[in-house]
């Protein structure tokens, strides 16, 4: 390896004034029949250059030639592959990667060692070596070979240390003194040697001749020392005389000390009096109000309110340590203490009184209200009691005892007189639902029926507030107008209510408003009391997300819900928040039973009604959540809305058990089923209750139950007609159902609506076929047997041929049907589908003109036949297409 490096950098690195560093004997990866050599140089001009050049051998193999060169400093990677085993590949990341293998470990390792050195000398840009040992990165490895191969030049790398610019400088200037310097460079070197060794002479002669000076120096250092003893023994003289200053001013200072600490010590103790008697010392003033302030007038509640404050700041002032043992300050504690339960004791007193008073006053105006459908307002009230709001917080933080004793009072009492407002209001509700009055009428006067609501209506508000005995006595319940307005058809609603086809429109609109007129009263009612006790109580209101929204309502069942809201207390009260429900549901614990009542009462009077509670039930509750989820309205009316929903299911459900119960009568033909027109009935009824309301998914379900079952009925009572023709039972019906769902266009419905047309055109097809049969029978039977000699393989030109069908047997035919039997035949024809068809779908004249069609098909069929089959025979039908018309239309005009 020695002689290939002195060869190349004879033949190919000296001509191009380069020095090689370091060679590796290579190959590429994956090709190991082609050897070169990868060489690290470094010009010998300046600036310094360095390359790594790639050198192979000639094709001929006699010499070396220089193949590729890269500038060092475009090396971004050296990859050695493994740092810890050795590894003879290697790659080398210029404009593209290479990938080499060498011919041994040690080349590989020298060659990045050398590559290392030159990154770390020549240039900024530092290389990126991995998978590198960093033994290999700091020093070069001691190998024999390595070491003679890289010799004096690597060691020349190591060693070499730049001149900066000046010794550059001095270097030329020197150098351009002498013309030789360059040329003779051993002549220049012995010059430098003698005008050394004439500096050196000439700097110790220098140093000699300063000896005088140096001695002149020395004495007058010594002269300097004397000096210095003088001033140190001076200095001791003055420290003796200051020593006996320093023990006078001590004693000074001792004094001074006690002095400063005497009026530290008083001003401390002036600050501690300060601070008891600010802070724990209570005005003549405040004392007075508490004991003796006027709580009725709005001067004397805020002169108590400011004291109440006063005595608290003074009871919850932060002492200092050592003031809780001051008999003082004990003795004031205790003031501040009996102060405090005196005045809590006088507030609770007053408070209740007021309470006592306010409820009587609030009584006295019922009257007012027994014949309207409203109630009391509250706000006087509240605005009154607003005014203790301050002294409430007081009692809440000085003696929670008394305030929870207020709390219950105060729920007490206004739980009993909500109690009789909302159980009058309710009965007012009710009454004004049924139609009757709530005095001056005996229930002798009144008609049977509406007798029996009011019994019913009074056991519904009975004293207890709750539905004792419902379930009997609302099974027994029969709302029902006089005879003339009941049919005795079968009807939707046969289950002791009125169909909605009897009940006036003007009923019904009723019972919205005055539903509507129910809930828009307790609304207010509840969240001005909710805010009311949230003000007066100080309590936070609640503004969490816990409570039950409508979408969970629709997919809760009933146990689920009633478990999720619960009427009664909790039995613990995690925080404020939940004291305000707690407080609001013993106060209006008869609500959630009045609204059911009412509820099934609205009910029993008409289960459409159940279509009017649902909407306006569903509003109230998701304009409640969005004031407030949990708030005691908003979980109420949830309850509530789920018995709501559940009625309009059990209609809808009653409605579907009719349908499947629904019996024809065998002697009068079917006409429009019950259930059919009643379905058109309810839909135009919810569609109208249910415009841009937020329980349209309710509605469409139940459309979707009763038009399916709406459709198996029609199927079902069609099979079973005896009397009507099936087809013309599904078709009339089907007709009226599209008819129908055409003009309330009800979206959910779409695809029902294409199938109720599809059945009713199919059916209307097969009524036609089926009742127009073979009005020319004996012409049918002759060409039938035509089309069969045909179908046999006889040409058609040729049929004329046979015996049974030749031409004097067609005229035979033909002649048996003139116009006149014709016409005859199709009015017989008209007169049994007028018998089967019902007035009120109005489809006599649709099934006539399709069997007209019909009928001149066949004509036409029969026509073509003639012309194909006998051909020039001159033979045709004693009527025309022109006459089929005329009898047609001269049929049903007679008719």
């Amino acid at each position: 390896m020695t002689a290939i490096k002195h060869a190349l950098q004879r033949d190919i690195f000296t001509p191009n004034d380069e020095r090689l560093l370091s060679i590796v004997n290579v190959c590429k990866a994956g090709k190991k029949k082609r050897n070169c050599f990868l060489c690290a140089t470094v010009t010998t001009e300046r600036p310094v250059q360095v390359n790594v050049v790639k050198v192979k051998k000639s094709d001929k193999g006699d010499f070396y030639k220089r193949q590729t060169a890269w500038a060092l400093r475009d090396l971004a990677v050296v990859d050695a592959k493994d740092a810890v085993k050795e590894n003879p590949e290697f790659d080398l990341h210029f404009d593209k990667v290479y990938k080499w293998v060498a011919s041994s470990t040690v080349e590989k390792n020298t060659f990045i060692s050398c590559i290392w050195k030159l990154n770390q000398r020549y240039l900024r840009k530092k290389i990126d070596f991995i998978n590198v040992s960093s033994q290999l990165l700091e020093e070069s490895v001691p190998s024999g070979e390595n070491q003679s191969v890289a010799g004096g030049d690597e060691e020349a790398v190591d060693e070499y240390q730049e001149l900066n610019a000046r010794e550059e400088q001095d270097i030329e200037i020197m150098m351009e003194g002498c013309e030789y310097a360059i040329s003779n460079a051993e002549a220049f070197a012995e010059k430098l040697s003698r005008e050394l060794q004439v500096l050196d002479g000439a700097n110790i002669q220098s140093i000699m001749a300063s000896e005088k000076q140096v001695n002149i120096l020395m004495k007058l250092l010594d002269e300097a020392l004397k000096e210095v003893d003088q001033i140190e023994l001076k200095l001791s003289s003055y420290e003796e005389m200051l020593q006996s200053v320093k023990e006078q001013m001590d004693q000074i200072s001792e004094s001074n000390h006690l002095i400063h600490l005497s009026n530290t010590n008083n001003v401390k103790l002036l600050s501690e009096i300060e601070f008891l008697v600010n802070h724990m010392d209570l005005a003549k003033g405040h004392i007075k109000a508490l004991q003796e302030g006027d709580l009725t007038s709005s001067r004397g509640i805020e002169a108590c309110t400011n004291a109440a404050d006063a005595l608290l700041q003074c009871m919850n002032v932060a002492l200092r340590p050592g003031h809780d043992m001051l008999h003082a300050v004990k003795q004031q504690q205790q003031r501040f203490s009996d102060l405090r339960e005196q005045f809590a004791r006088r507030l609770a007193s007053h408070l209740n009184s007021v309470f006592v008073q306010q409820g009587h006053d609030q009584s006295s105006t019922l009257a007012q209200h027994s014949a309207e459908l409203t109630l009391p307002n509250h706000h006087p009230f509240h605005r009154d009691l607003l005014r203790y709001a301050k002294l409430m917080e007081w009692l809440k933080n000085t003696d929670y005892g008394k305030y929870e004793g207020l709390t219950k009072n105060y729920m007490d009492y206004l739980s009993r007189l909500y109690e009789r407002e909302i159980k009058d209001f309710f009965e007012v509700a009710k009454i004004k639902m049924t139609g009757t009055t709530r005095e001056g009428k005996k229930f002798a006067t009144l008609p049977r029926k509406e007798s029996a609501v009011k019994q019913e209506t009074e056991s519904l508000h009975g004293s207890s507030g709750k539905l004792t005995g419902s379930t009997s006595s609302l099974n027994k319940l029969s709302v029902q107008s006089s005879g003339n307005r009941r049919s005795q058809s079968s009807s939707l609603l046969d289950m002791g209510n009125m169909s909605a086809s009897d009940l006036d429109v003007a009923d019904r609109t009723k019972f919205d408003k005055i539903f509507e007129q129910v809930l828009s009263e307790l609304e207010p009612l509840c969240l001005a009391e909710q805010d009311f006790i949230s003000k007066f109580f100080k309590l936070q209101q609640h503004q969490s997300t816990s409570g039950t929204t409508t979408n969970e309502v629709e997919e809760m069942d009933g146990a689920a819900l009633s478990r999720s809201y619960t009427s009664g207390v909790p039995q613990t009260v995690s925080s404020e928040k939940d004291m305000i429900r707690q407080m609001m549901t013993k106060i209006f614990r008869c609500i959630e039973p009045e609204l059911n009542n009412l509820i099934a009462l609205g009910d029993k009077i008409d289960s459409f009604n159940s279509l009017y509670m649902l909407v306006k039930m569903s509003h109230h509750v998701w304009t409640a959540q969005n004031v407030d989820p949990a708030s005691f309205l908003s979980t109420t009316l949830g309850n509530v809305l789920v018995t709501v929903k559940r009625n309009f299911d059990k209609c809808i459900s009653n409605q579907m058990k009719q349908m499947d119960e629904v019996k024809i009568s065998k002697k009068s033909k079917v006409g429009i089923l019950p259930f059919v027109a009643e379905f058109e009935e309810f839909a135009a009824l919810a569609e109208s209750i249910f415009k841009n309301a937020e329980r349209r998914g309710d509605l469409d379900k139940a459309y979707i139950k009763l038009i399916r079952a709406v459709f198996v009925s029609v199927e079902k009572v069609a099979n079973e007609s005896q009397k009507t023709p099936r087809d013309v039972v599904m078709m009339e019906n089907f007709h009226h159902i599209f008819a129908t769902l055409s003009r309330l266009k009800i979206s959910c419905l779409e695809a029902e609506k294409k199938e109720a047309k599809q059945k009713y055109t199919d059916h209307l097809q097969s009524y036609v076929i089926y009742s127009l049969g073979q009005p020319l029978e004996k012409l049918n039977h002759f060409f039938e047997g035509v089309e069969a000699r045909v179908a046999q393989g006889i040409r058609e030109e040729e049929v004329s041929y046979q015996l049974a069908f030749n031409k004097q047997e067609l005229r035979k035919v033909i002649k048996e049907y003139p116009g006149k039997e014709v016409k005859k035949g199709l009015d017989n024809l008209y007169k049994k589908v007028d018998k089967h068809l019902c007035e009120e779908e109005n489809l006599l004249q649709v099934v006539w003109h399709s069997m007209q069609d019909e009928f001149i098909r066949q004509y036409k069929h029969f026509e073509g036949l003639i012309a194909r089959c006998y051909p020039g025979s001159g033979i045709t039908m004693e009527f025309t297409i022109q006459d089929i018309l005329d009898y047609c239309s001269s049929i049903a005009q007679s008719h």
